[in-house]
């Protein structure tokens, strides 16, 4: 089989990787997504969290499977190439670049919110332009810097998320005068119960839940261009249920044990509000470093997956082949310019979207991110089930509950999608992507068949 990879420099080390792919979790979602999930679930949005990292371990497996037996940039868009058909590849590959795109648009809009904190007199489109030459800028200068740059934004977050653990779980034990310590965490159920909005505001938080968790699945992406991916892969995938329990169950746990859930509000990160709990006089100067850092983090890794993945849809024939020219540093520079380009065209766009969009647009990101696992996890089972026992038995990084684990995670992000139909904000999510599909499928008849590359089943 050809070596898709081949052209591409593999300059990421175990210690990029593994940094990529806590950053990829660890963004808008948790920083502001989840203010919205606990004003809906209350103190059970932990269990939600649980659930969506366990469904999101699964997918990752299933990719790190696949991913450690055929590293190549394409990654899941080249598996489902080869075990669904080239029309599940093409939708496949498109839908997580739209998903990119989407997410990147309210992370660079974000960020000229962000730095107008310091300077309330500069239009905000002149920050939006700036951040995406600069990220541009990082991408076309070679993989390496990239993943350094990935490295530093993500070390920033982790050490932000826990500081505010350890001070929380300090005002707990102390009090500080903030928190009356005879109470301990019964604010995780004295405020209407555990469940306080009922089984309906538990159900309709997941949206937001799996909204945080993705991109998560840049892991096989980075594949591609990893110096040792039957070892860095897998090192990667497991680090997740040690980060969504840390970075995310006890991270929101602290919150709502010092600060009642039904106090938290929407209009301001919780971060925000723990710091100034407790007492940290430029608690909003201090956040404002955190979330720009996740901020620039985030379009970082979205211009990166999106690129490598419209370079993998050229080497079959599914994009333009002038995508698969790579510069001298081993960068398929065009597709660089592309996503830059269509982040300019966001520039416009967000004049026009209203400051509470970010349902909306965290919907579409999260019914595109459904779709995507969908098609890992069916690619995945497609190939297991046409192994021969020999084959199994070589897996280098085989999935754990195999076959059941692969079925029920399936059924839930279906289950997930149906509950998008529920709520005003989220059903917006269900036109657009159903249009989305239909326009995909559209394209793809249009094309000619004339695939580049053959892909044998993997």
């Amino acid at each position: 089989m050809s070596d898709l990879g081949s052209t591409l420099v593999r300059g990421l080390s175990a210690r990029h990787i593994r940094f990529i792919a806590l950053g990829s979790a660890i963004g808008t979602g948790l920083f502001y997504g989840s203010a919205s999930a606990i004003q809906s679930a209350g103190p059970a949005v932990l269990v939600a969290y649980i659930i969506g990292g366990a469904a999101i371990y699964i997918v990752l497996r299933a990719l790190g499977e696949l991913a450690v037996r055929n590293p190549v940039a394409g990654s899941f868009g080249e598996f489902a190439s080869a075990n669904l058909g080239p029309l599940a590849g093409f939708m496949t590959g498109w839908t997580y670049i739209f998903e990119m795109i989407v997410v990147a648009l309210a992370d660079v809009t974000a960020f000229g919110v962000y730095m107008g904190f310091w300077f309330p007199d500069v239009p905000r489109w002149i920050w939006v332009l700036s951040i995406i030459f600069f990220i541009a800028a990082v991408n076309l200068v070679g993989v390496k810097t990239f993943g350094e740059l990935e490295f530093w934004f993500t070390l920033i977050k982790i050490a932000a998320i826990i500081a505010m653990i350890a001070g929380g779980i300090a005002v707990l034990i102390f009090g500080f005068g903030l928190h009356d310590t005879s109470q301990g965490v019964s604010n995780l159920w004295s405020n209407g119960g555990f469940f306080a909005t009922g089984l309906g505001g538990f159900l309709g938080c997941f949206a937001i839940v799996i909204f945080a968790f993705g991109g998560s699945e840049i892991i096989g992406i980075t594949a591609g261009e990893a110096k040792d991916p039957e070892k860095t892969i897998p090192r990667a995938v497991n680090t997740v249920p040690i980060r969504i329990l840390l970075f995310y169950v006890l991270t929101l746990a602290v919150i709502m044990a010092i600060i009642p859930w039904n106090e938290i509000t929407k209009d301001r990160s919780p971060f925000v509000q723990i710091f100034e709990a407790l007492g940290v006089g430029p608690a909003a100067a201090v956040l404002n470093v955190v979330v720009i850092t996740a901020a620039l983090s985030a379009i970082n890794s979205d211009v990166f997956g999106a690129g490598r993945m419209l370079y993998g849809m050229a080497q079959r024939g599914q994009a333009p082949q002038a995508l698969t020219k790579v510069s001298r540093n081993g960068v398929p520079y065009l597709t660089v310019v592309i996503m830059a380009g269509a982040l300019l065209v966001g520039v416009v766009l967000n004049w026009l979207i209203p400051e509470n969009v970010f349902a909306v647009i965290a919907s579409i990101a999260t019914f595109a991110t459904i779709f995507v696992w969908l098609m890992i996890l069916a690619a995945q089972y497609k190939a297991r089930r046409s192994m021969t026992p020999e084959q199994e038995a070589g897996l280098k990084f085989p999935v754990p509950l195999w076959p059941y684990g692969q079925l029920i995670t399936m059924a839930f992000l279906v289950f997930v999608t149906v509950l998008l139909a529920f709520h005003a904000d989220t059903r917006v999510a269900l036109y657009v992507g159903a249009a989305w599909l239909v326009i995909l499928a559209v394209a793809f008849r249009l094309l000619p068949r004339t695939p580049k590359i053959e892909m044998e089943k993997i």
